[in-house]
């Protein structure tokens, strides 16, 4: 019995042998092997003893690897494909291409980012003019003081006319592009009406400061008037945008007045001068300059030339604020004078015309009593004769 049994065993061990498999991993091999020696003990290499170690360690092995593969699957990077010298494929191919795919969008935006950077150069922005003569006098002071210390610096400043703030910058390539941000600017109005809500935005400057000790600006001091000019600059990008322009910075927005850039000369780095050194304005980092407000925003160009009064090209404009509507009431004063004048020429002409019709209509009265008493001469002559 015990004989066919094991003819029987062989018989199925050839049949298997002979069937085409995958690969057994060798702990597979060892366990065939073991359980075909502890059913035929006489005929066996390996101990009962060994087989029942060997048993063991496999099962751990397996364990240690069911739990690598947890652990791995927990990670940022479970969906990737993991393989390895220990052939640990238990991660599904759905994840590894999802992953790909993933890998191919992510890799499409960032070349979409780069391609409009690449080509994007900013040569129109949109302007808050800085005007307050105690504002613009304190920066001519701060200027001369840095060039009492530093004449090379000269080149440096920004000229009288041209301080501002800056809103938007944005590329404007034909005459076309620039009549759509006309258009953008004066649809921005109403809706810088409906962030004020009638009230005046006061901007005050205080102190100075320097961006990476390249490029010298007044700060605008801190207070709610820098949220409201925050949405107003976000709302004009918005706007700008949708008409499909391109418009805005990487960088967040930091309203803030330059009075001085070292890259207005670079012959200054050749010179040995490479940052603004905080010595030259010490004096002036918490120095109150003054407030502005805002009641004009000008759409601007970097590259035409500059207006006599050293402002920048500016190819529109929009009033707002309580200025702007106090606008249509000069207006009508302006009308109301214009109808006035009117008036009082058209009386006087009036006038003119009526003394000279009663002064012809009084000749024409005395010739005629002239004619008449001539005629009464004449006859009082003929009696006497």
């Amino acid at each position: 019995m015990l004989r066919l049994a094991g003819l029987r065993a062989s018989a199925g061990l050839a049949a298997a042998a002979r069937a085409p498999a995958a690969p057994r991993p060798p702990g597979l091999r060892l366990r065939l092997l073991c359980a075909a020696t502890m059913e035929r003990p006489a005929a066996g290499e390996i101990n009962s003893h060994e087989c029942e170690s060997v048993l063991s360690k496999d099962k751990v092995s397996g364990e240690l690897e069911a739990s690598t593969v947890d652990s791995l699957t927990d990670m940022p990077f479970a969906t990737v494909d993991i393989q390895d010298d220990c052939e640990i494929t238990d991660v599904p191919q759905t994840n590894s291409k999802r992953s790909k795919e993933n890998e191919g969008i992510k890799h499409e935006h960032r070349k979409k980012r780069k391609k409009p950077s690449k080509d994007y150069q900013p040569n129109y922005f949109l302007s808050v003019p800085i005007i307050n003569k105690k504002i613009t006098a304190g920066i001519k002071v701060l200027q001369n003081t840095i060039l009492q210390q530093d004449k090379r610096l000269a080149k440096a400043m920004v000229g009288d006319g041209s301080f501002h703030i800056t809103l938007l910058v944005m590329q404007l390539l034909n005459e076309d592009e620039v009549n759509t941000g006309t258009d953008a600017l004066l649809e921005l109005k109403p809706f810088i009406e409906e962030i004020l809500q009638g009230r005046h935005l006061t901007l005050p400057f205080q102190g100075v400061d320097t961006f990476r000790s390249q490029v010298g600006f007044v700060k605008l001091a801190d207070g709610d008037h820098v949220n409201t000019l925050t949405e107003i600059a976000e709302t004009a990008q918005r706007i700008f945008q949708e008409k499909g322009i391109l418009a805005g910075e990487s960088r967040s927005f930091k309203p803030h007045l330059t009075f001085m850039k070292l890259s207005k000369a670079p012959v200054l780095r050749k010179q040995g001068v490479k940052k603004i050194e905080p010595e030259l304005y010490e004096q002036f980092i918490n120095h109150r300059f003054g407030e502005e407000i805002l009641y004009r925003v000008d759409l601007c160009s970097m590259l035409k030339k500059k207006q006599s009064n050293g402002y920048y090209h500016c190819e529109a404009s929009i009033v707002v604020g309580e200025k702007d509507r106090g606008e249509p009431e000069d207006a009508e004063l302006v009308r109301l004078s214009k109808r006035l004048v009117e008036n009082a020429v058209l009386k006087a002409v009036q006038q003119y015309l009526e003394e000279t019709q009663n002064k012809k209509q009084l000749g024409e009265g005395n010739s005629t009593k002239a004619e008449e008493a001539n005629q009464n001469g004449k006859g009082s002559d003929n009696n006497r004769k």
